[in-house]
C-alpha cells in the first residue's frame, strides 16, 4: 500500500510540474523520474534523483540555448522588435513552422514529381 501511495504522490508531482511551465525539463520532473527508476533498478532512488535532475537540467539549458538563437534569428529579421527572447522564440517557431526544440521545419522534404518517358 505504502508503494502505491508513494507512486501516486510522484505521479502528481509530476503532471503538476509538466503542467505548470512551457519549457521542457526541469529538476524536480526528471529528478522525480530518476528516483523511480532508481528504485525500480535496486534501491538506488537518490542516486537515480541526483541523475535525473542533471538530466533535466541539462535539457532545460540546451532548451534556453536555442531560443536565444531562435531569438537571435528574428531579430535580424525583423529589427528593432521589442519583447523577451521566449516571445522572439515562439514568433520565428511560428513564421518558420519549427517546433520548440528544433531549429528545422517540420515540412517534409518534397520531391519533384517523377518525370515521364520523353520522346526525341
Amino acid at each position: 500500500m505504502r508503494k502505491i501511495v508513494t507512486a501516486a504522490a510522484i505521479a502528481a508531482i509530476t503532471c503538476v510540474t509538466a503542467t505548470a511551465q512551457a519549457e521542457p525539463g526541469g529538476c524536480l520532473k526528471y529528478g522525480a523520474v530518476g528516483a523511480v527508476g532508481g528504485h525500480v533498478a535496486g534501491g538506488h532512488s537518490v542516486l537515480g534523483a541526483a541523475a535525473g535532475c542533471v538530466t533535466g537540467m541539462y535539457k532545460r539549458h540546451e532548451y534556453r540555448k536555442e531560443a536565444k538563437a531562435k531569438a537571435k534569428l528574428y531579430d535580424q529579421e525583423h529589427p528593432g522588435s521589442k519583447g523577451t527572447y521566449m516571445e522572439k522564440a515562439t514568433a520565428y517557431d511560428v513564421e518558420h513552422s519549427t517546433t520548440p526544440g528544433k531549429m528545422t521545419p517540420d515540412t517534409p522534404a518534397t520531391t519533384a514529381a517523377p518525370q515521364g518517358n520523353a520522346s526525341m
